[in-house]
């Protein structure tokens, strides 16, 4: 049956860029085989699913081109901005496989409110893993659970991230991997997550996460970054990242592209 796919950008850089999306809100007939079969068409980093059952909040559910996610950052963003500017608005919650997440528009940007807790952060070396990935000696590691395995690797400088060209077959080892240099309040990223069909993400809001809980463990209680991300692979992005010692704030700006009409 014909069904409507609103195709976002999302974590967009001064309009231009940010990591495409397919929100569908119908999901009348879908079964699990039949999500995974659109997100694999469809060939985004992530695709959502949202049902909205009478009298309860929005539930969204969230495919790779590979496998369903729990949580994913840029998924949750769309669909805030999509639920709240195109409508029916009126909701200030979404469920997806972690719990509720607070959302909300400011303008043109939409945001999540997640919790984290410095309990899910392992500080450890992962040098081992680094190389054997192509990647340069961390300046400072962490293995974070989002609740899937996330591995954060600092590095000193951000002509370091962008001459990386990493080990596609070591690095699917693990969910994903973000790499990043941070210059007082701004971040140069890269995340890379091959076992999920995504070799290199243009924009990540999991991984925004996962590195505020990792600073939050390292004794840094609150803090606000600005994530620049996906420029080496043509899509230039934005993520706006503050946290506190209990949860975490992502946002950035989103752009509808077009209504696709899938044949399901």
């Amino acid at each position: 049956m014909p069904r409507v796919c609103q195709i976002l950008r999302v974590f967009t850089r001064d309009g231009e860029g940010g990591n495409a999306l397919g929100v569908i809100n119908d999901t009348i007939g879908l079964d699990d085989e039949g999500m995974q079969a659109i997100a694999a068409e469809l060939g985004f980093s992530e695709t959502v699913f949202v049902d909205w059952p009478a009298g309860d909040m929005p539930s969204v559910r969230i495919f790779t081109p590979l496998v369903e996610l729990p949580f994913a950052g840029h998924p949750l963003v769309g669909t805030a901005w999509t639920l709240l500017t195109m409508g029916p608005g009126g909701v200030g919650r979404l469920r997806c496989g972690i719990g509720e997440v607070e959302i909300g528009l400011d303008g043109d940007d939409a945001w999540i409110v997640v919790a984290i807790d410095p309990a899910a952060a392992r500080a450890g070396d992962l040098g081992d893993y680094a190389l054997r990935a192509g990647l340069p000696p961390p300046v400072r590691s962490w293995l974070v659970a989002m609740p899937r395995d996330y591995v954060v690797l600092e590095y000193p400088d951000a002509a370091t991230i962008a001459a990386i060209v990493p080990d596609a077959e070591v690095l699917g080892e693990r969910f994903g991997t973000l790499v990043y240099a941070r210059s007082g309040d701004g971040v140069r990223a890269r995340f890379f997550a091959p076992s999920a069909g995504v070799l290199e993400d243009p924009a990540t809001g999991s991984a925004a996460v996962a590195l505020a809980t990792a600073l939050l463990a390292s004794g840094e209680p609150s803090g606000r970054l600005t994530i620049d991300q996906g420029g080496e692979i043509g899509h230039p992005s934005r993520i706006e990242l503050s946290w506190d010692a209990r949860t975490a704030r992502i946002g950035g700006g989103c752009v509808r592209d077009e209504a696709r009409l899938l044949d399901t």
